[in-house]
């Protein structure tokens, strides 16, 4: 098996070996992550569903911002919108479609600012922000999800666009960069039928896709890193036999010329077949 020290079949071992490794040390436990990211969020929204809407202030006191505890809890929140800080995140995809989301702060009564997303708004041919309803002046009491801010991995700076703020992802801090306001961290997605939603934020399980989707991934995976193996076993086995072959057919030809085979290399054929039995 000294042919597998050679170059070429060096790098072929490598290439399966280091492919092996990365799907079990990486590809399928993303994929058993993911799967549980996905079971951990679903069970917080059964949760928060058996219970009922809280006071904001009961789960997020003075001083604090949404924590990772209570994301998915239902709050009742009471105050004004502040319309003059209101933000649009950019590039979100909404029913296969591009949308905007709509952020505008709610003022409480204690002076806290809360960003509230009151939904996605589908956007218009080229990306043109479209008209929609403008935020209830006045006091109101609405109903939403805690959430906690999400985070642009691009890190781009907020623009302001037809006298629009916009930003990249539902961010508390982004809207403050954009605005010069200062709200609490996170955000509260309004429920269906509150003052001032528009279309909801479905609550969908991260990265979307049918229940165990992930985790069916993650077997592939691991049955992929399988195969590979057993691949390069059988191609191993296969040059063995072709090698194998070759020697046997070299010492074949060797017999035969060096006579080994009960005639001589040089001996005319016509004497070769006077010993060849007549069968008579």
């Amino acid at each position: 098996m000294r042919f597998l020290l050679r170059p070429g079949w060096l790098a072929f071992i490598g290439v399966v070996c280091a492919f092996v490794v990365l799907c079990y040390t990486l590809l399928a436990p993303w994929q058993f992550d993911r799967e549980a990211e996905r079971d951990a969020q679903n069970r917080a929204i059964a949760a928060a569903d058996a219970t009922p809407a809280v006071p904001f202030a009961e789960l997020v006191p003075p001083g604090q911002g949404v924590s990772g505890d209570d994301i998915w809890r239902r709050v009742d929140l009471t105050g004004t919108y502040e319309r003059d800080a209101e933000t649009l995140v950019r590039l979100r995809v909404v029913g296969g479609a591009p949308a905007y989301e709509v952020l505008t702060p709610l003022r409480l009564a204690d002076g806290r600012l809360v960003v509230v997303n009151r939904g996605s708004v589908a956007a218009g041919d080229g990306g043109v922000v479209p008209g929609y309803a403008p935020a209830p002046s006045g006091q109101v009491t609405v109903e939403g999800r805690l959430r906690l801010n999400e985070n642009d991995p691009q890190g781009r700076p907020p623009l302001l666009e037809g006298g629009t703020h916009q930003i990249y992802a539902a961010d508390s801090r982004a809207l403050a960069g954009a605005t010069g306001a200062s709200p609490l961290e996170g955000v509260v997605s309004l429920e269906e039928g509150q003052a001032g939603v528009l279309t909801p934020i479905p609550i969908a399980p991260p990265g979307g896709g049918a229940p165990f989707s992930n985790f069916s991934y993650a077997l592939q995976w691991l049955t992929f890193g399988v195969v590979a193996l057993v691949a390069l076993g059988i191609f191993i086995r296969l040059e063995m036999l072709q090698r194998r072959g070759r020697r046997e057919s070299r010492g074949s030809l060797r017999d035969q010329l060096s006579g080994r085979d009960g005639y001589s290399a040089d001996e005319p054929r016509a004497d070769r077949d006077e010993h060849t039995p007549s069968g008579t």
